[in-house]
């Protein structure tokens, strides 16, 4: 059920035998995201239980079972953009009822993601995915 985004991901990773090469390209893909504005980095839009600092802006695409999620996202350390920037390929344009649906774990499990963070790290993935579901429940209760 993950997007056309994600499989490209998942595809890069599959010709990435080294994680040393999947960790450049995990930041590259950070990289490539645009930052948020600084003005919109307000305790409504952090997301908590990350020991990075990161940010979930939603933008929720129509009303009720029509609408479509996405957000965008930044954080202050570039492994962490780039989870966001696999998150955001995971989740975005999904219909919001489709993003309660997504089983992130076994998606990112493909990725390997599982067994090569810290557990620091995967806590806060954690916590983004937990965030991303409540967007997604709030915008499908409006």
């Amino acid at each position: 059920m993950a997007t056309a985004a994600f499989e490209d991901i998942a595809d890069t990773f599959e010709f990435l035998d080294d994680w040393e090469d999947r960790y450049r390209h995990v930041i590259e893909l950070g990289k490539a995201m645009p930052p948020l504005d600084d003005a919109v980095k307000v305790p409504a839009t952090k997301v908590d239980g990350c020991a990075s600092q990161v940010w979930f802006l939603p933008r929720i695409d129509g009303q009720g079972v029509a609408a479509r999620f996405d957000f965008d996202g930044d954080s202050d350390a570039m492994i962490v953009r780039g989870l966001i920037a696999i998150l955001k390929a995971l989740y975005s344009g999904l219909p919001v009822s489709e993003v309660l649906r997504v089983d992130a774990a076994g998606e990112l499990a493909r990725l390997g993601l599982d067994k090569h963070l810290s557990s620091q790290r995967s806590n806060g993935l954690r916590a983004m995915i937990g965030r991303i579901r409540a967007l997604a429940t709030a915008a499908e209760a409006a």
